[in-house]
């Protein structure tokens, strides 16, 4: 691809990335392979792809505000655990890149496809009317840490996870523990933003225009969800992530 084209590129992708997030919270799947098709290696790819996400959360917030409204300090406390964990999972990237990355990157796709399918599962978010143990409520905390790493280290499917650990601990409504979910991705990939500018590379050429198709696609995606069917976004989003799982193993193992 030549510049202009590749420009163009990453953000019609980004575009339908961040809207991918707003319904399935899997913008990854999406952003990451479009970098790969526009060049960037692996980790370059991926670090790539953290810095750009940002932009989704800001968007998807902007879009939010009123649903945010009386939930601030809520978000506020859960955005310690995620960050802290984001600047665990940044560390360990740039501590083991390379070909360890490479091979555990198919798995983190099929990871990320069946939290994708759980994602549609009623089953796994409707918790919010069960009585709370005191056990089960710092588990729901330790889990937020976890998928602040998995935000540093990879990111796809950490916004099903965060999901799904908000829906049990807080009371909001689903509405609003999806906007948090939005806010406190946005937090942990500008944690890891920070630590990959002082110890790694960014491809800013790709990062740019990536970005500003996340931040349309983040804002434009709560706007339409009500139009689209996350179903049918789900099933075509796992079935294609397995595709590029089944890719990025031969291109790894082979």
């Amino acid at each position: 691809m030549g510049p202009i084209t590749t420009f163009i590129f990453l953000i019609v992708a980004g575009i339908l990335a961040g809207m991918v997030s707003t319904i399935a919270s899997m913008a990854s799947l999406v952003s990451y392979p479009a970098l790969l098709i526009a060049g960037a290696p692996p980790v370059i790819a991926n670090i790539t792809n953290t810095s750009a996400l940002i932009f989704t959360g800001i968007g998807s917030t902007l879009s939010s505000l009123e649903e945010m409204k009386g939930h601030w300090k809520e978000v506020t406390k859960y955005s310690f655990f995620t960050v802290t964990g984001a600047l665990v999972g940044s560390l360990l990237l740039l501590k083991f890149p390379g070909e360890v990355f490479e091979k555990l990157v198919p798995f983190f796709v099929i990871f990320s496809a069946a939290m994708l399918l759980l994602s549609g599962s009623k089953k796994s978010f409707n918790l919010s009317g069960q009585q709370h143990s005191a056990i089960k409520s710092v588990g729901a905390y330790f889990g937020l840490f976890f998928a602040g790493i998995y935000t540093g280290y990879f990111g796809a499917a950490a916004g099903v996870l965060m999901l799904i650990f908000l829906t049990y601990i807080s009371e909001a409504s689903f509405v609003a523990v999806n906007a948090m979910k939005n806010i406190l991705g946005s937090l942990g990939n500008l944690v890891a933003l920070i630590v990959f500018i002082f110890g790694s590379h960014i491809d800013w050429n790709m990062t740019i225009p990536l970005a500003i198709g996340l931040f349309i696609g983040g804002y434009l995606g709560q706007k339409t969800v009500k139009h689209l069917s996350p179903k049918v976004v789900r099933w075509t989003t796992a079935a294609l992530s397995l595709v590029l799982a089944g890719y990025l193993f031969k291109s790894a193992y082979f």
